[in-house]
């Protein structure tokens, strides 16, 4: 019988080694997202082989995204002379734009949603970072793109800035999906919680249904940059993930809250923790850096698209993410120690995460227009 035994575990053994990464990480119970959309993407195929053989099960966008997948490919220009045929332009024509896209991927993640009950599929657009400090604005705007993309599936973005967290709220209990952004902390990650649950608990005493979804995205790799040139090389590439240890440990201690089993009673969804900014940025470090490290069911990682191949060809799942949080504030202290405050690096972070949105957005704006210009002196050429 021992040989048997033997036998199967080597078996085993030798289906694990050959199963890509991808596919060790969805089982697991981590949701593999892609952190990218073009328009090519979508034409070419390349999505869809995706979710069927790298266990992408959902994807993320920003403006960032938009602008280089716009600027840099013809794929958009008929749909830009069409839209300006129409009167579109500027900010309108760019959201039509990414509603098309997002409607397209949010098709082809219909059927994870739907066998996941919603809980998995998703699809994400940002409002316009220039209401990233407006709470009005971006209420208006969240229920405007929620209502004209139709999508079950669909979260709309908003920051988790002071000014975001009321709009979060607002927006939660319109009975709006949605991706809280731009969190750096364990502490902005719990403000940003809070407004999710207010929202929920406010549609609960109302008498609607609690079942609203979201998620709340730390970014991690931005931290190690922020501290590369202030740090002892021991320390390089370590802040990132003790700063989502600290945050993991904080949702876990909030999944088992009173106040997060009432609501939860009540037909809520948990709001589920997202990585983001996972791409590695320092080029001597593993280009799995994040996603090694940061393997946890029941969260989300979102993957920049060299990062995904990377792990789908070389990579491997490390150990799973400790609910106490590990050796997190061990290694955070050691930041402290070497002189880096991490709230006012935390804040600092955020006030220029929301900035380079601002600038993707201006530059975005400004491809919108010249390639506008372009087109439409073309065709006058071709009269």
């Amino acid at each position: 019988m021992a040989w048997y035994v033997k036998y199967i575990l080597t078996l085993q053994n030798a289906e694990t080694k050959t199963m890509k990464a991808t596919q060790a990480l969805h089982n697991l119970g981590q949701s593999i997202w892609l952190d990218n959309i073009t328009r090519d993407l979508l034409d070419s195929g390349v999505l869809t082989r995706y979710i069927d053989e790298l266990s992408v099960t959902g994807l993320t966008s920003n403006p960032t995204i938009f602008d280089h997948a716009i600027k840099n490919s013809s794929a958009y220009d008929a749909a830009i002379r069409s839209k300006l045929s129409r009167g579109t332009a500027g900010e309108d024509l760019f959201f039509e734009l990414a509603l098309d896209d997002i409607n397209g991927a949010a098709a082809l993640f219909r059927p994870i949603h739907d066998r996941t009950g919603g809980v998995d599929g998703w699809v994400s657009l940002e409002v316009s970072p220039l209401l990233a400090h407006d709470t009005a604005s971006t209420i208006a705007a969240a229920k405007d793109l929620h209502d004209r993309a139709g999508q079950a599936n669909l979260f709309i973005k908003i920051p988790g800035t002071k000014e975001g967290l009321p709009a979060i709220e607002e927006a939660i209990f319109a009975g709006i999906p949605i991706n809280v952004t731009l969190l750096f902390s364990r502490e902005q990650y719990l403000a940003a919680a809070d407004a999710f649950l207010r929202g929920i608990e406010r549609r609960i005493d109302a008498g609607l249904n609690a079942a609203v979804n979201s998620v709340a995205s730390i970014f991690i790799s931005r931290w190690d940059v922020a501290v590369s040139e202030r740090v002892p090389a021991d320390l390089r590439n370590r802040i990132g993930i003790a700063i989502a240890k600290r945050a993991y440990k904080a949702y876990r201690e909030l999944l088992d809250s009173p106040r997060c089993q009432r609501v939860l009673n009540a037909g809520a969804r948990p709001q589920r923790l997202l990585w983001a900014s996972t791409g590695t940025k320092d080029p001597k470090a593993s280009d799995v850096l994040y996603v090694k490290a940061l393997a946890a069911a029941f969260t989300v990682n979102t993957m920049p698209e060299n990062t995904l191949n990377a792990l789908a060809d070389h990579g491997e799942v490390g150990a799973v993410l400790p609910a106490d949080g590990g050796d997190c504030e061990e290694v955070l202290a050691q930041f402290t120690q070497n002189g880096i405050g991490i709230e006012e690096l935390a804040a600092q972070l955020q006030d220029e995460g929301a900035k380079s949105f601002v600038k993707s957005w201006e530059d975005l704006m400004a491809v919108i227009r010249s390639k506008s210009a372009a087109l439409q002196t073309s065709a006058a050429g071709r009269r």
